[in-house]
């Protein structure tokens, strides 16, 4: 096996990896609400979730074929890569990418906050080209267009039409029991819920589905810049729907009773008002945060129904918000500057080995208060991390004895 072999094997490991973080990161998006008020089982719904994820990831490869091009100049007109940019050197910048979005996502999972692994991804990427080729190397027009634009108007706009939807819904069904009402739409809830899961699929899978082929094209084993190949298809959609069958408890647990607290009919409305605009962002090619969409219906369903918002946990996501793309470039770039300072396979060997590290770290670090399906609906507590399981407590108690 070459060098340049062995890099390349690590930035595809690398990209599934961040697939696989990027479904369980994500699955709050769809089953959050769902899981909240009932209406799914906590493991049937990460399982419905999963399932559709990995249908969805096959229905579209738009998203794929811009994901990149969009922000960073690592690639002409044409999809191709520019010249004097391929194979090691543009290797490494897509690993020191990926690298840095895995672990924001790692991080931000610990901490329960719903943040963007669309932004995670981009801001790798974004820090790693300026490492290596300088500021020229990113498409700050495009940083505008595609990144920054979208992150304030789509949930903005999401959070709109959920809670139109959601005064309308209100309306309509103001004289119906609520036990009667509530049963109906859990049963409404399902249908929409599953549209948001197949509406991430087709959406997010991709991003890391045009990431492995521009390395593929890098290393010169693929030669197609207007589609992706079918085992990076397969390859992605088992990585994101792995991902999303594990369960992101911790942020479902934010999204689903930290932000407001949600009955049948607005679960639905936040959960269709997502769905539209997910589906359509990926039918133009557009590489959406899912999360904020997400967030931002949930958010405008609570005050379409004029509920209690807890604008404290809200503003703690826009500050994960905020600082996703400054932080995953930063450590996209350094991981770019160990990789060139090591040079060759060992220096892409060494990022791999920060990669296993810090994930190890922060798996083992939310072990401290495990959320599972068996408290992702417990009440509430105060503070990002949410409380402790009451075996938990239990144990703590019987220290302290």
């Amino acid at each position: 096996m070459t060098g340049e072999l062995f890099i390349l094997c690590i930035v595809v490991v690398t990209a599934l990896a961040f697939d696989f973080t990027n479904g369980f990161h994500d699955t709050a998006n769809a089953m959050a609400t769902s899981v909240a008020t009932g209406a799914l089982k906590p493991k049937a719904a990460v399982i419905l979730s999963a399932i559709l994820n990995l249908v969805g990831a096959f229905l579209s490869i738009e998203v794929a074929l811009t994901v990149s091009n969009k922000i960073i100049s690592i690639q002409g007109p044409d999809g191709a890569p520019v010249p004097g940019l391929t194979g090691e050197p543009l290797l490494i910048i897509i690993l020191a990418g990926l690298v840095g979005g895995i672990l924001w996502n790692l991080l931000t999972w610990l901490f329960g906050l719903p943040s963007s692994s669309s932004h995670a991804l981009f801001g790798g990427l974004i820090g790693a080209t300026i490492a290596a080729i300088g500021l020229s190397g990113v498409k700050w027009d495009g940083v505008v267009s595609a990144v920054l634009l979208p992150a304030l108007f789509a949930p903005l706009i999401a959070g709109l039409v959920a809670g139109l939807g959601t005064w309308v819904v209100f309306r309509l069904v103001a004289s119906i029991p609520d036990r009667r009402r509530d049963a109906t739409f859990r049963w409404g809830q399902i249908g929409s819920a599953s549209l948001v899961s197949l509406a991430h699929g087709t959406n997010d899978a991709q991003k890391t589905m045009g990431v492995i082929t521009l390395a593929l094209i890098a290393y010169g084993s693929w030669t197609d810049v207007t589609g992706i190949p079918f085992w990076v298809k397969v390859a992605c959609a088992l990585a994101i729907a792995g991902g999303t069958w594990v369960g992101g408890w911790r942020v479902i647990r934010t999204l689903g009773k930290g932000l407001v607290e949600i009955t049948s009919p607005q679960g639905m409305a936040a959960e269709t008002s997502s769905a539209v605009i997910i589906l359509s962002s990926s039918h133009l090619g557009m590489a959406l945060s899912t999360t904020q969409v997400a967030s931002g219906s949930i958010l405008g369903s609570g005050v379409g129904r004029r509920v209690p918002v807890r604008w404290g946990v809200f503003g703690r996501m826009v500050v994960a918000w905020i600082l996703t793309l400054p932080s995953a470039g930063l450590v996209g770039a350094v991981c770019w500057f160990v990789a060139d300072a090591i040079g060759g396979a060992a220096g892409a060997a060494a990022v791999f080995g920060i990669l296993v590290a810090g994930a190890a770290y922060m798996f083992l670090r939310s072990r401290r208060t495990a959320i599972n399906a068996d408290n992702v609906n417990a009440e509430w507590a105060d503070g990002l991390v949410p409380a402790e399981t009451s075996m938990s407590r239990s144990d703590h108690a019987g220290s302290q004895s």
